[in-house]
Order: structure tokens, then sequence, then C-alpha cells
């Protein structure tokens, strides 16, 4: 084991997966490639340097990855690294966009002990330590931030009800890191999502202080033996009453 410490390591991975990206977009796209190329290749590439880094610096440790095969030693580690080498890969793909992101968690027991969120296209990093520090919002409405894609039952129920304005973004790192940002109030998913996709944004943003559950109001819970957990809240403490009595009328 590295003595680099737990947060530390993550943030340096979620930082040169991310450079790692942005190299591999840059020389493809100069090259000329398809855009399925670049995904394929970012998300290979991405994968490969996170999984070698842990298993060279916390050999111990099993990982929870998108693009790896199922690690058994993680039903029952104590210590579970979930990882996203590339969370947004169809934004990744496509000229211009910077909404895609790097995640990097370290799960143990029943808590986060790390994480760390990049987004490597705006060479920024979000991490449990030191945590973001929120800005204070005097919006009049608040701002929701939903899907590229399609407009999540929950995220139109909680607009509806809190007269909120809708913004739209690809990946769930970037959706969450909006809210750590103040760029948004309210992030809330439902319908399909796994693990790796809410582990490092729920770290980050339960470090920054904000409310983190599932949409019924429950703690999160990773490292369960299903890696599907279709949704999430992420939203600022003082709204969190209100959004949750939106979705359930209580």
């Amino acid at each position: 084991m590295s003595a680099e410490g737990d947060a530390q390591l993550a943030t340096r991975l979620a930082v040169e997966a991310g450079q790692l990206l942005v190299t591999v977009r840059a020389e493809l796209t100069a090259a000329g490639a398809a855009s399925w190329q670049l995904m394929d290749s970012g998300d290979l590439a991405s994968h490969r340097f996170l999984v070698d880094e842990l298993a060279r610096c916390r050999p111990d440790d099993a990982v929870l990855s998108e693009e790896g095969l199922e690690d058994p030693r993680r039903f029952t580690a104590d210590r579970v690294w979930i990882v996203d080498p590339l969370d947004g890969t169809n934004e990744y793909g496509e000229r211009g966009r910077t909404d895609w992101a790097v995640h990097v968690a370290l799960w143990s027991g029943d808590r986060f002990i790390a994480g760390a969120v990049s987004l490597p296209a705006l060479n920024l990093v979000f991490a449990t330590d030191p945590p973001p520090t929120l800005v204070p919002q005097q919006r009049e409405r608040p701002r929701l931030i939903t899907s590229r894609n399609r407009n999540p039952y929950s995220a139109v129920i909680v607009a509806n009800a809190l007269g909120a304005d809708a913004v739209r973004l690809g990946s769930a790192g970037a959706k969450a890191m909006a809210v750590v940002l103040g760029e948004a109030d309210i992030y809330v998913h439902d319908g399909g999502m796994y693990q790796w996709d809410s582990a490092a944004p729920a770290a980050v943003a339960l470090a920054a202080g904000l409310h983190v559950s599932r949409i019924d109001g429950s703690p999160m819970v990773f490292n369960e033996r299903d890696a599907w957990l279709p949704d999430l809240l992420i939203c600022r403490r003082e709204l969190a009453d209100a959004v949750l009595r939106a979705l359930w009328g209580e």
C-alpha cells in the first residue's frame, strides 16, 4: 500500500485519468476518428489506467468499475473502490462538449472514505478532502438540472411543484457538480443508474454539505451485490424537505 492517503489517491486518479482522456480525445479527433472510436478508446484507456493504479497502490482493495469484470472480492472486502472511467461517454464523443467526467470513490463498511469527480474538459476536480465550499444562493426560482435526452418523471414532478427552472447537462457527475458549484440547486434522477454513476458524485456532494439520498429519502448504500442503483437526489439542504414532499406528498 502506498504512503499516499486515500483522499489524495482518489483525487490524483480522477485528475490523471481525465488528463489521459483529454489526450486520447485530441489525438483521435486530429486523426479523424469516428465518435464511436473516441468513446471506446477513451473508456478503455481510462479504465486500464485506474485499475492498474489501484492494483499498484491498493492491491488489497476490491474494485467495482463500469468497464471491468466483476471483482468477487468486493462481496467480502471492507474497502471497495467504485469507479466510472468515463461518465458521459456520449458527450465525450461529441466535439466541443465539456459535460463528461471521471468518478473515483472508496466505500468502506457503510460510508465513503474518499471520493473525487473530475471534469477534465474544464480542468476542474472536486474531492471529499478538502471538501468543496458551497456558495450561498438567492435565486427567486430554484434551478433543477436534468438529463439532456429525457425528462425523468421525478424531475418533472419536482420542477412543477417548486416552480423550478430546468437546465440540461450530460453526465451524472457534471450534473451533480453543477449543484456543488451553485450553478443548479437540485439534481433528481430516476429510471436508470448504476453504483458507479452515483458513488463519487454522492461522496463529494455529502462532503460539501448537500442533501444526498434516494428519491424516497432513504440513504444511499453502495457496494450492494446488484450494481443497479436507479435513483438519486442531490440538492441544497434547505430544499430537501420541499423536494421530498413534492415526490411523495408528505
